[in-house]
């Protein structure tokens, strides 16, 4: 006799949701950022080089005006940009869509092998002898302080988007009272003297070949403001407020720089400020002697560990980006389930930055590639026009409120101009760097590849 068998049911387990970015960043961290990735050691060291090439305080401040403009193009460009496609990755994003994924993967390959991480490495080495000279420690001790910034601020960012961004902004706030404080005690200084105000002539009788030879260091001094769009998905509201963030950081970085600059050619003259190894200090120690020369070593400290700690924590999110897509290690596309930070993308880069480190080698890595970061530049603003397009064609009308780039197209062709004089310019000036660095770019290729068949389902 059969008998009735009662299957218990059992309930299905729920399918835990996806582990998104915390949206916890405002306008104002958004600004900080911006300015953060833009601000590092440059504009307290290198204007002197300028003021070598141009010869004049005319043409000196006329170079940084203009690096400026090219600066609040680009930030116009990827404001839109981060309006229609808020998204984490940013250029990554950007170049996917509009090129395709290989320009996108030789553009995040490039970031984790040698652009993000060289730069940390050089960064954190500056922070790190600025810092042993003012606690007057032997500089034996500089990569083990750079090492430990690194590992430091790694920690701090695989904790949480919250605790690094408060990080950027403590420190941001500091490079500007430093950079303040300069502009400060140096309109409180004797101008230089008439012979020290100028050559009338720029080296070589060209003004425009004098412009554009100090117009490479300028933009370079003006670039990061990008940075801020990889992290998109983790600030509140940000077809608003990323590109309030890019335009306001920039312009307030435009009005900085010009002040700085016009305090250096004050103070020290056009003469002066070409044969001055630190310009920053000079004109803080005409005014307040050592003690003025250790308050801009401080803020020289303070800029380059905020700058350290901004790259450190904006950049893994495009290698999760990369991840996610299939073409790099499945465990970098995991956010941590409590923290929600890409914490393996973090922790991998800052591992490698410290190899880097100890390796030697990243100053000279970072001078092959660094062109490399304004041919992506570039390609961003272009993908705009093919953004714009698919989005007319796919029916989606801008709102009225939307952000949209201020005299299109004149303004993106116009910043592509100044990118492609930037890589060219790199090129004519280091030609073996700039094949080296493409060789870096190009192992890129076999790496997508590999990936790609990889991320492939079996037939």
């Amino acid at each position: 006799m059969a008998r009735n068998v009662i299957v218990p049911y059992v309930l299905p387990m729920p399918t835990p949701a996806p582990v998104s970015y915390r949206r916890t960043l405002g306008l104002f961290s958004g600004t900080m950022a911006v300015v953060g990735g833009i601000i590092g050691s440059g504009i307290f060291i290198n204007p002197s080089i300028v003021a070598q090439r141009v010869g004049t305080a005319g043409l000196s401040l006329g170079v940084w005006a203009l690096g400026g403009l090219v600066a609040l193009a680009g930030a116009f460009c990827f404001a839109e940009l981060g309006q229609r496609r808020p998204r984490a990755g940013g250029g990554y994003v950007y170049l996917r869509e509009a090129f395709g994924p290989l320009p996108a993967f030789l553009y995040a390959w490039a970031l984790l092998l040698v652009i993000a991480t060289g730069a940390i490495a050089a960064v954190a080495v500056t922070f790190a002898q600025y810092a042993l000279a003012l606690l007057g420690m032997d500089a034996v001790w500089s990569r083990p302080l750079a090492a430990g910034a690194i590992l430091f601020l790694t920690a701090v960012n695989v904790l949480g988007i919250r605790p690094g961004a408060v990080t950027t902004n403590i420190f941001t706030l500091l490079k500007l009272v430093a950079l303040g404080f300069l502009v400060v005690v140096g309109l409180g200084v004797t101008a230089g003297t008439p012979a020290q105000q100028a050559a009338a002539v720029p080296p070589g009788g060209s003004a425009f070949l004098a412009l554009a030879a100090a117009l490479v260091p300028v933009l370079f001094a003006y670039g990061g403001w990008q940075q801020t769009n990889y992290i998109a998905e983790e600030i509140l509201d940000p077809e608003r407020n990323l590109p309030r963030a890019l335009v306001l950081g920039v312009g307030l970085v435009v009005v900085v720089y010009l002040a700085a600059n016009f305090t250096y050619l004050r103070v020290l003259g056009a003469d002066g400020l070409a044969a001055s190894l630190a310009p920053a200090a000079d004109v803080a120690q005409a005014s307040l002697g050592n003690t003025g020369r250790t308050v801009i070593a401080l803020g020289i400290a303070a800029s380059t560990f905020g700058f350290l700690n901004l790259v450190i924590m904006v950049s893994p999110r495009v290698y999760r980006t990369m991840a996610a897509d299939g073409l790099f290690f499945p465990a970098f596309a995991k956010l941590h389930p409590e923290f929600r930070t890409p914490a393996t993308a973090i922790m991998a880069q800052g591992v490698w930055a410290v190899l880097l480190l100890y390796s030697g080698q990243y100053g000279q890595l970072l001078d092959y590639v660094t062109f490399c970061d304004w041919i992506f530049f570039g390609l961003a603003a272009l993908a705009l026009f093919p953004i714009r397009r698919h989005d007319a064609a796919s029916g989606q009308p801008p709102t009225p409120s939307a952000f949209r780039v201020p005299f299109w197209p004149v303004t993106p062709l116009l910043f592509v101009a100044a990118a492609l004089y930037v890589v060219l310019g790199s090129i004519t000036s280091n030609p073996r760097n700039a094949l080296l660095g493409l060789t870096i770019l190009l192992l890129g290729v076999p790496a997508y590849w590999f990936w790609r068949r990889r991320s492939r389902p079996a037939p």
